[in-house]
């Protein structure tokens, strides 16, 4: 059954801003409206002619659930526009645009808003079982003699703090955090931390470049409520090199291991935003699309080497393409470690490897000078409900930048999940 393609009419995202210990500036929908507002202004139809508005979240706040609704609303949409949240860890945001694309396919929508978010500096501390089971306690007693009896029972322990982020990084089928997962890559394909830290420092570099060349247009500035303007991803270092990077101790597997903060993604606040569009829609209202989503894939794998997730999603999109890893001009893989990207080009390249988990020959040496040309999480941040988003949007605009035609983007899954696009540029946009 051929389906209808679905466009990419345009897209925006707010900066990437490095969670730093405390709550950051904005919430998670702040992010994503003050980004959307921006990209709902420059088009030609209004927020109440949307279909729906699809947004994926990993780590919605108690006052934000349903955090696609709450965005509509304040987007001013309506009170028609329904709206919704879908999860997938770190694909969240890359859910959201292929429910959209199922939703224009099957003919539901015509016109919808699809992206992602998450404000993880504000991912909340929560209370160990002892202390909620002496909060309990204390909710039962009676009396000031039952109240003195109670307290008695406090000790300190009962207070030390359970950091919800941690908790969610760390898979709850294995036991692993999702640092060792990317240990355990490293050890399989052999990938040493001066691998890792150069490829960090890469990430940084072409990150730093992109900015000077004003890549990142897709990015709209915030401001916060004291006029404080925000214009730009903020875990950028101009000092990260191989050197530097190389002093930074294991935080994952200590003392032996090899994966640290700094060949790891940024833990950071950010949205990022597209428009989906069929065909009809695109001719009613004299839409100028940026691209098209051609080919999309899930896959499942074991969660202990969740980072291969881009390989056993992409090769399928290869395979019904006809096409091999260098016929794309352009590739985005989410750089949720160093070694987790290592460790997907390293797979591609073994034969062994292939015949056992792939079924087929090796795919040969990916083309480093075409993937994550700008640089990727590792120097911008990883919003997990956003990523997903963001390597779509910034695949396309990197594809037109260069007057490329074609790409795939990728991501890891904690959890043990793989999820690909495969793009193409629309021309007439840049």
């Amino acid at each position: 059954m051929a389906f209808e393609p679905v466009y990419i009419v345009d897209g925006a995202r707010s900066p990437f801003l490095k969670a730093r210990n405390a709550p950051g500036p904005f919430s998670a929908s702040d992010l994503a409206v003050q980004a959307g507002r921006e990209l709902l202004l420059r088009q030609s139809f209004d927020p109440e002619n949307l279909d729906e508005v699809i947004i994926g979240c990993a780590a919605p706040s108690p006052d934000e659930t349903n955090i696609g609704r709450v965005i509509a609303l304040r987007l001013g949409c309506g009170h028609k526009v329904p709206g919704w949240t879908v999860m997938r860890n770190c694909a969240s945001g890359m859910q959201a645009l292929d429910s959209g694309i199922m939703s224009i396919q099957t003919g539901r929508s015509q016109l919808l808003l699809a992206g992602g978010v998450d404000a993880l500096s504000r991912a909340p501390v929560l209370f160990t079982d002892e202390m909620v089971n002496w909060l309990a306690a204390w909710g039962k007693s009676r009396g000031i003699g039952q109240k003195l009896a109670t307290l008695k029972t406090l000790r300190p322990k009962h207070l030390a703090p359970v950091i919800g982020l941690l908790k969610g990084l760390t898979d709850p089928v294995i036991g692993l955090s999702m640092g060792q997962t990317a240990e355990n890559l490293a050890h399989r394909f052999g990938i040493g931390r001066a691998a890792m830290d150069s490829y960090a420092a890469q990430s940084h570099q072409r990150a730093l470049d992109a900015q000077r060349a004003g890549a990142f247009h897709e990015i709209v500035p915030l401001a916060d409520r004291n006029g404080k303007l925000y214009a730009q991803d903020d875990g950028v270092r101009s000092d990260s090199t191989p050197a530097r990077l190389g002093q930074l101790k294991p935080v994952f597997d200590k003392p032996w291991g090899n994966v640290t903060a700094g060949n790891s993604s940024q833990v950071t606040d950010g949205a990022a935003l597209l428009i989906l569009a069929s065909r009809a829609a695109v001719e009613r209202w004299q839409l100028q699309p940026i691209g098209r989503i051609s080919d999309a894939q899930w896959a499942a794998l074991d969660p202990a080497v969740m980072g291969l997730g881009p390989v056993f999603a992409s090769t399928p999109i290869l395979q019904r393409n006809g096409l091999g890893l260098n016929d794309l001009d352009l590739w985005e893989i989410n750089e949720a470690f160093a070694a987790q990207v290592l460790g997907c080009m390293a797979a591609w390249n073994d034969q062994a490897w292939c015949r056992e988990h792939l079924g087929r020959d090796a795919l040969g040496a990916l083309d480093p000078e075409r993937l994550n040309v700008d640089g990727g999480a590792i120097a911008l941040g990883h919003p997990v409900g956003a990523s997903g988003a963001r390597i779509v949007l910034h695949l396309l605009n990197a594809l037109h930048a260069r007057k490329l035609k074609r790409g795939i983007a990728a991501i890891c899954i904690g959890g043990g999940q793989g999820g690909a696009m495969l793009v193409e540029t629309c021309e007439g946009r840049g």
